[in-house]
Parts: structure tokens; sequence; C-alpha cells
């Protein structure tokens, strides 16, 4: 793990109120894959051109925000990487409102990511919402490897699906919406339910509600495939120092930042 200040290169936003920002800091991100994550302190640093020390930065909000790994590019001075995010509160909101140049304190990589079996090449990911975020990344590097990639867009209507444009065009893309405004209508874990004895291994990222009617859904068809799932939780420190994402688990308590975020389907669900 790297503690850094990370300089701002592009912020915008992508589709409905999802908007994205790319950083200049390997560092945070050296060796990292998909399904880690990054912790981001959204206040103001005292001096622009010169970030204060973490011991002297102003504490509100107190706590940092865990961001998804989204994705990774070659930028004008090196690697970059992004996150992906609904403005949800303060703190995205601050995030959302930052400009080239500036810089935000973070410390990463952190969490265990998805892990991809060598002889898997039917790969099924599930999107809800804003989850969508690490499992872009997965299908990046998926393709790369020459894996077949299946991947389901489930949200609340068209706003909410990651635009299809930007994705690698060997995904298989199937899109659902609740409102029946984009793609069919319906839920995401239908069209999970549908691809599930297809593939090899499945991955996903979205709310509980959906992790447990994937479970429901699973036990119900029989069909007896390794699910992913990438939880979400409210985290104070990222490295299990103040047991804020403990969550319940048939191996016993769980810290989400330090145990996960990826866990079974099964061992949670």
């Amino acid at each position: 793990m790297k503690a850094t200040f990370a300089r701002v290169t592009e912020n915008e936003r992508l589709y409905g109120e999802t908007h994205i920002t790319w950083f200049a800091a390997p560092e945070a991100v050296r060796g990292a894959g998909p399904g880690q994550f990054v912790m981001l302190r959204c206040v103001e640093p005292a001096a622009e051109r010169e970030p204060l020390p973490a011991t002297e930065l102003p504490v509100d909000p107190l706590l940092p925000r865990a961001m998804s790994i989204h994705r990774m590019r070659q930028g004008a001075d090196g690697p970059e990487w992004s996150i992906l995010y609904d403005i949800v509160g303060r703190g995205t909101a601050w995030l959302a409102s930052r400009r080239p140049g500036d810089a935000v304190y973070c410390w990463g990589p952190l969490g265990h990511g998805y892990s991809l079996r060598r002889a898997s090449q039917q790969l099924l990911l599930v999107a809800g919402g804003i989850g969508v975020a690490p499992l872009v990344w997965l299908a990046d590097q998926a393709i790369e490897s020459e894996k077949s990639v299946t991947l389901v867009l489930g949200g609340r209507t068209a706003e909410q699906i990651f635009p299809a444009t930007l994705l690698p065009p060997e995904v298989e893309i199937v899109v659902t919406t609740e409102d029946g405004s984009l793609g069919r209508r319906g839920l995401a874990t239908e069209a999970f339910v549908e691809h599930l004895e297809w593939c090899d291994q499945a991955f996903a990222c979205g709310p509980n509600a959906m992790f447990e009617a994937m479970a429901k859904e699973q036990r119900r068809s029989r069909i007896r495939r390794p699910v992913q799932a990438l939880l979400e939780e409210g985290m104070g420190c990222g490295t299990g120092i103040c047991y804020g994402c403990a969550i319940q688990t048939r191996r016993g308590m769980r810290l989400v930042c330090k145990d996960g975020p990826r866990f079974d389907l099964r061992e949670v669900f």
C-alpha cells in the first residue's frame, strides 16, 4: 500500500449522473488488479501548489471514500487510473468538482480483487447500477487474454447503463432496465440465471439486494458455478483497523476491506 497525493488529469460527467475522474499516481495502484480499491480523502488541501502532509489535512468530511479502480490507461506523463461514481453525498460531489491539476490524497491498492482461474474461458459479468465500475477493467483484461465475456448491465432506467460504445467490441452485452427504457424490461438477476450454465466463472458487483436475489436464483436453478461478489460497505480506513465494515459470513465475521471486498456469493448470501 502507498499513500500519496494523486493529481487529477481529467474529470467529466460520463453518462446520466455518473462521473469519471482520472488520476496520475501510478504508485497508488501499483500491482493492483480488477476488484481492488483505493481510499480518497475528499477535503481541500490548505495549499493548492504544495499540499500539506496527511496529518495536517482538514477533517471535514472526516471519513475517506472507498472507490473501486475503474480502468487503467497510458497518459501523457505515464500510467493513469480512474474511478467511476455517482454523486450521492458531499464526498462524491467534491470529487466531481475537481479540475485537472487538483491534488487528492489517497492510499492503495487495497483489498482482494477478483480471482480469475487460468482455465476459465467463458466469463459472465453482472453489474447492478454503478457496480459496473470494477467490472469494466476485468472485461478489458479478459478480452486481452482472448476470453469470451458476457456483461449484464442492470439499472432502474437507461440513464444508469454504462455506454456500450466504451466497452471492447468483443464483449457481448445484455442490458436490463426496470422500466424497460433500454434493453429488456426486468432485473439483472434474470439474465444472470439464463447465462449461468454457459459460463465457467461469474463475477458480480452491485447492491446487496441484487446479490441476495442472485444467490436465491442460483440455488433454485441448481447450476453450480463459482460466483464472486464484490461487496460494497461503508469504510472508515480501508485497512482493517476500524472494523467499520465487518459482516457476518458462513465462516464467521469478516472485514470487507481486508478479507474482501471479493467474497464467494454463497459464503455471504
